[in-house]
């Protein structure tokens, strides 16, 4: 198993925030979200979209865990939803 998978497997959210996400990802547009996300070039892969996307989420979680007042729901479901459809690319692949 890769480390990639072995970290998708891992992920456990609030039930809410994953539905929510889930819902989002019928919207996502790789071009588009990934640009406005990573404010960088597109990954090429949904592999190295996730070896980005990861870290950034926990990141984003980290920051609802401890209560943190830069912490965005908003976001955390875009970035979510952007993990759930590139991870469910890159299983496909």
């Amino acid at each position: 198993m890769c480390k990639i998978t072995h970290e998708l497997d891992a992920l456990r959210r609030p039930g809410l925030l994953v539905e929510a996400a889930s819902i989002g990802t019928s919207q996502y547009q790789r071009r588009r979200d990934l640009r406005r996300m990573l404010r960088t070039a597109i990954p090429p892969t949904a592999r190295a979209a996730l070896e980005t996307l990861l870290p950034l989420e926990a990141a984003i979680d980290k920051r609802r865990r401890t209560g943190d007042k830069n912490y965005s729901i908003a976001r955390h479901v875009d970035v979510l939803a952007a993990l759930l459809a590139e991870a469910r690319a890159f299983r496909i692949a």
